[in-house]
């Protein structure tokens, strides 16, 4: 049985001692000087591609990389302090816009007028590899500027701030980045919807880069022309893209990891043969399959980006980490889904 996800958070908690937020950082934190909000990074266990024509994705939160966004009064302007941009808002190039749009559309639902603010963003997210650095950012923005204006942003405001910013940085969006961004726990989407993901057992993953950026507008086009040209080729795919993600939550529910691990291959397979892999993401789940990996794939739009592999436990994650980075992998990250 599935719970709804509730994303609301209090607009504004102050740390015992008054000061600035302590680690790890709640959602939203405000101070006298500065207002603090989080979020985490995803994963796409199930459902890429296949949930822009209405079939359910299944994704995780990845709680090892986050963003932080901290917000302050100035007198005037908008200042922004980030490794891609530091200067005034104006003067910013188009890479920030995201970044800005979630900050004037949180500012304009929170009803903010006069002052100008003063935006700081730390993340550890990378860009363009498939794990919602955007949205991630944007819905750190969101809470920290309800946070500076002691507004109660529900989940529904959070995600229509966070929107605003993806449509900038991807033009149209299914939503799914900022609700799994948003989630404590894993979720099934499907038409805007989010519910819980029950997990019966303790599942541990690794994350591995292939060093190439991802191309999520190119491949998401590259699949619609395919389906207009080959309809009969490309619906049976994305039909059964969709039955995994179901088939895929009820072993998680049941914390099946051989049956997991065994679906998440049959989806990279699928979308393999949909166009959107590359030799990059083929040679690092090359390098899972030889590491043990209980399942790999590609995670997000393809094209480069990055994979997500299931390990027995903890103990073979740490050794998959190593085993894809003597692959060649630039970057591997471990998480953990625990049983709930």
């Amino acid at each position: 049985m599935t719970t709804e996800v509730d994303g609301s958070y209090p607009a504004a908690q102050r740390t015992p001692d008054g000061g600035l937020a302590s680690t790890p950082i709640s959602p939203a934190v405000r101070d006298e000087r500065t207002a603090i909000g989080a979020a985490h990074a995803k994963a796409i266990l199930f459902g890429e591609h296949a949930v822009v024509y209405g079939a359910p994705a299944v994704a995780i939160p990845l709680h090892a990389l986050s963003a932080t966004a901290r917000v302050r009064p100035r007198p005037a302007g908008t200042h922004i302090h980030s490794a891609l941009f530091r200067g005034e808002a104006d003067e910013a190039p188009a890479r920030v816009q995201p970044l800005l749009e979630a900050l004037y559309s949180a500012l304009r639902r929170a009803g903010h007028t006069g002052q100008g603010v003063d935006l700081r963003l730390d993340s550890t997210i990378p860009y363009e590899r498939g794990l919602g650095s955007s949205a991630a950012v944007a819905v750190a923005v969101a809470r920290a500027v309800a946070a500076l204006e002691h507004c109660d942003f529900d989940a529904e405001d959070v995600h229509a701030i966070a929107m605003d910013a993806e449509k900038i940085a991807h033009g149209k969006s299914s939503g799914l980045d900022p609700r799994t961004v948003a989630s404590a726990v894993p979720i099934r989407f499907l038409d805007g919807k989010v519910a819980a993901v029950p997990v019966g057992a303790r599942l541990d993953f690794v994350l591995a880069d292939t060093g190439r950026a991802g191309a999520t507008g190119k491949a998401v086009s590259a699949v619609r022309r395919r389906l207009e040209a080959e309809p009969d080729v490309v619906t049976p795919l994305i039909d059964r893209l969709g039955e995994l993600a179901e088939i895929g939550m009820s072993c998680m529910a049941t914390g099946d990891r051989e049956a997991l691990g065994a679906h998440m291959c049959e989806v990279h397979r699928h979308l393999a043969e949909l166009g959107v892999s590359d030799l990059t993401l083929e040679r690092l789940v090359d390098a899972a399959d030889r590491a043990g990996a209980m399942g790999a794939k590609l995670t997000g739009g393809g094209r480069g980006g990055c994979i997500v592999m299931l390990a027995r436990d903890e103990e073979h994650a740490e050794q998959m980490e190593s085993d894809l980075r003597r692959a060649g992998a630039t970057r591997t990250w471990r998480t953990a889904v625990e049983a709930a």
